[in-house]
This record gives structure tokens, C-alpha cells and sequence, in this order.
């Protein structure tokens, strides 16, 4: 008797284990949206710090290119304290060069504004997302941006 209950459950006809392996479908399905979370919050995390960084990097290369003063218009008795424009996109370049960032932002990095002593600096940084760049293979850009015053005292 045994034998054929055996049997009676293994024929095709039989409904009793139609949902079998409906609980591996559900578990795909929730390993997907975790993934999913996972690359939302790593990836939003990474551009996040990669536009702190851009806008640190920024603030540093200002106060860099806003201590390049006019010496002889200091000596001069001239106040406020004139900058060297004129030199500033090559001290942005060295202060981003020190710093590691790549030769193509090097590049694209710029003082986009100066005053007679103040100077303003634009950083542009490029980074691959890390789970969001299985899809999506074009790298992000992200821009810092600010004024450094030069004052003497």
C-alpha cells in the first residue's frame, strides 16, 4: 500500500505540489531589491564625498592661488591686497596636481572670478559609480567651487 501512495503522489495530474519552488522565486526577488538598495546607498554615499572632496579641494586651491600677493604693490603701501590673477589657473593646476586629481579635471578646473584680492576657483572631479556602473559606464562629474580673500595683517 505504501508503493502506491508514493505513486499517487508523483503523477502528474496530481496538484499537491503545484507551488513547489515558489519560495525560491520570492527570495530571487528580494536579493534583487536589496542589491538595488545596496547600490542606492553606496553610490549616493560615493557622490556625496566626491562633492565634499571637489568643494575641499576647492577651498584649498583658492586659499593657494590667493597667496600669490603683488609683492611690489605691498611694498607699495597698496591695500587691500592685490593677487596675481595672472597666475592663478597655474597655482589651481599645481595645488590640483599635489592633491592627485586626474590631468583631464586638471584641466577642466579654472579661476573663474577674481576681485583685487580675492579669487574665486572651480573644481571639476570625475569618479565611477561602483554598482550603478554595471548599468550606467559613463563616469559622473561633480563641481566644487570657492572664494578665498587675501588679507595681510
Amino acid at each position: 500500500m505504501r508503493a502506491w501512495t508514493w505513486f499517487q503522489r508523483r503523477r502528474p495530474g496530481n496538484d499537491g505540489d503545484a507551488d513547489r519552488g515558489s519560495g525560491a522565486i520570492v527570495v530571487i526577488f528580494f536579493a534583487v531589491v536589496v542589491l538595488a538598495l545596496a547600490a542606492f546607498v553606496v553610490d549616493g554615499g560615493l557622490s556625496i564625498a566626491q562633492r565634499e572632496r571637489a568643494a575641499d579641494i576647492a577651498e584649498q586651491a583658492a586659499r593657494y592661488a590667493a597667496q600669490d600677493l603683488d609683492e611690489a604693490a605691498l611694498r607699495e603701501g597698496v591695500s587691500p591686497a592685490p593677487i596675481n590673477f595672472g597666475n592663478c589657473a597655474n597655482r589651481v593646476a599645481e595645488y590640483a596636481d599635489s592633491v592627485g586629481m586626474d590631468p583631464a579635471d586638471i584641466a577642466a578646473s579654472e579661476c573663474v572670478a577674481a576681485g583685487v584680492n580675492e579669487v574665486t576657483v572651480r573644481i571639476r572631479l570625475t569618479y565611477r559609480p561602483v554598482f550603478a556602473g554595471i548599468v550606467y559606464d559613463q563616469p559622473l562629474t561633480v563641481w566644487g567651487e570657492a572664494t578665498a580673500e587675501a588679507q595681510v595683517g
